[in-house]
């Protein structure tokens, strides 16, 4: 008898296609063979590690890493090597955005609801939330992490990414077969397909999410990431505000693109270069050129 979570497996021309959903998005992994039962376990697998990423780095749940940290109300934490690589990833894309990609910041979301509605927060507020908000107030040595009272981790602007490149390494290890894992638009190709073609990924126009793509992508090894207002934004004052945040003021970056992609080695790079130039609003381009990636970028 097959589970009713078990995940769904079809035949796309010469591949195998696993769908499921993990951190609130749709999720496939795409297969190059010819043995279903080989898919089959591979899509598994892949499903495993997405919900086991999800488990332990959800903000929303009472068991996460995340939860026992806001948990402690500003007690010292020592985290595992996992967690303790992701925190030091987080440190240095602080650094290295001067301030402008900030894992606190997710506290803003208080004041913020990217339904699509005609709204804002008022300014009383936004500044209530930002009180909460800054990595410099962070203590982390490598060791040991304290967050202060009051403040939150919120790993979403990498989690998903990171659980693409885990899920893409896991089933590299148990099998030379090529996969395209794909977490809700972020994805990772660990290789070419049998036949030496590479895979065909679509982009989104962002005023036509899923009625066709923006642009085609040759990917044969390595990750690519969008990030966009497309399916999560306000409209404020005739003007619609994606839902990335600059951390300094609390408001959505001002002069952001619609959208940008970017194919690099991982996903999580990828996905990191893509929040860093949406977060340099008109200077999107020009940041994506200063660091050699290969982007798309789709302009407001």
């Amino acid at each position: 008898m097959v589970s009713e979570d078990a995940p769904r497996l079809e035949r796309l021309g010469d591949v195998w296609v696993g769908r499921f959903t993990a951190m609130a998005s749709p999720c496939e992994v795409l297969v190059d063979t010819d043995r279903r039962r080989d898919a089959a376990d591979l899509v598994r697998a892949a499903r495993a590690e997405a919900r086991r990423i999800e488990r332990k780095f959800s903000r929303y749940r009472d068991d996460s890493v995340v939860h026992a940290i806001h948990a402690g109300r500003g007690a010292p934490f020592e985290p595992d090597a996992e967690t303790a690589r992701l925190l030091g990833y987080a440190a240095a894309c602080f650094e290295l955005s001067g301030g402008l990609f900030d894992v606190t910041s997710g506290v803003l979301r208080r004041a913020w609801t990217f339904d699509g509605a005609e709204a804002a927060p008022d300014d009383a507020r936004i500044a209530e939330a930002l009180a909460h908000v800054g990595w410099p107030r962070v203590e982390w040595d490598g060791r040991t992490f304290m967050l202060p009272e009051g403040m939150e981790l919120d790993f979403g602007g990498l989690g998903k990414e990171y659980a693409v490149d885990s899920a893409a390494a896991l089933l590299a290890e148990r099998s030379p077969v090529a996969c395209l894992v794909n977490f809700g638009g972020d994805l990772v190709a660990n290789a070419a397909r049998r036949d030496g073609a590479p895979w065909i990924v679509g982009v989104d126009d962002p005023d036509r999410t899923g009625e066709g793509a923006l642009y085609r992508i040759e990917l044969q090894h390595g990750g690519l990431a969008t990030s966009g207002d497309a399916r999560r934004y306000v409209t404020w004052r005739g003007k619609r505000l994606g839902h990335i945040l600059d951390p300094r003021t609390g408001w959505p970056v001002a002069d952001a693109p619609r959208s940008v992609t970017v194919l690099s080695t991982t996903c999580i790079e990828a996905g990191t270069l893509a929040t860093l130039a949406i977060l340099q609003g008109r200077g999107a381009r020009a940041f994506l050129e200063a660091q050699g990636v290969t982007g798309w970028v789709v302009d407001a």
